[in-house]
């Protein structure tokens, strides 16, 4: 005789919570090995972006960018400082990027995947800051902010003034791979 098919009510009632768990889970996991994954994004970051824009094969002398990346940004010491300023500058650089007058010489694969892995983590960095974002940014060296906002204005300065030509935004191409240099020292 068939024993008989029994349920398990335990189960059913428990997998719809264990299914909105996951994701939680997950972005902990995530926010919990933040450096190792962020170096690896700005190592990622750097080769599309030499995919997309490798540098010219003659300098362009009449550009000549205003903007070094600001180094007083390299001397946070808090990691919750570091990850709001490096958040700040991913968001600063996919707004740049992101501009519809990207030259043609680009490589348009590659400058999408750029986008997409910004794009990514930009929202992992929003998920792993503490909701209390606004304490990190008053516990924080006000003129960090202000400087990362000036030294983006200066670039998108500098991109109209040079009517968005090739060789200017091959001078902000290495601009970012400045940036993507400098968010690594930030991650260590």
């Amino acid at each position: 005789m068939a024993a008989p098919a029994t349920r398990h009510p335990c189960l059913r009632h428990s997998t719809p919570v264990l299914l909105l768990l996951l994701p939680a889970l997950s972005a902990a996991l995530r926010c919990a090995n933040l450096r190792t994954q962020q170096s690896t994004f700005n190592w990622d970051s750097l080769q599309l972006l030499h995919a997309m824009a490798p540098s010219p094969p003659q300098p362009c002398a009449q550009h000549d960018p205003p903007f070094p990346f600001p180094d007083t940004l390299l001397a946070i010491q808090s990691p919750q400082q570091a990850t709001a300023a490096i958040l700040r500058v991913l968001q600063h650089l996919f707004t740049t990027l992101s501009n519809e007058n990207t030259p043609a010489h680009w490589d348009s694969q590659a400058h999408q995947q750029l986008l997409n892995q910004l794009h990514g983590q930009i929202q992992l960095l929003q998920q792993c800051l503490p909701r209390a974002g606004a304490d990190v940014k008053s516990q924080g060296p006000r003129n960090a902010w202000l400087t990362i906002n000036r030294y983006f204005r200066r670039i998108q300065d500098f991109l109209r003034t040079n009517h968005h030509s090739p060789c200017a935004w091959d001078k902000v191409g290495l601009e970012a791979r400045a940036c993507f240099q400098c968010i690594d020292k930030l991650t260590r």
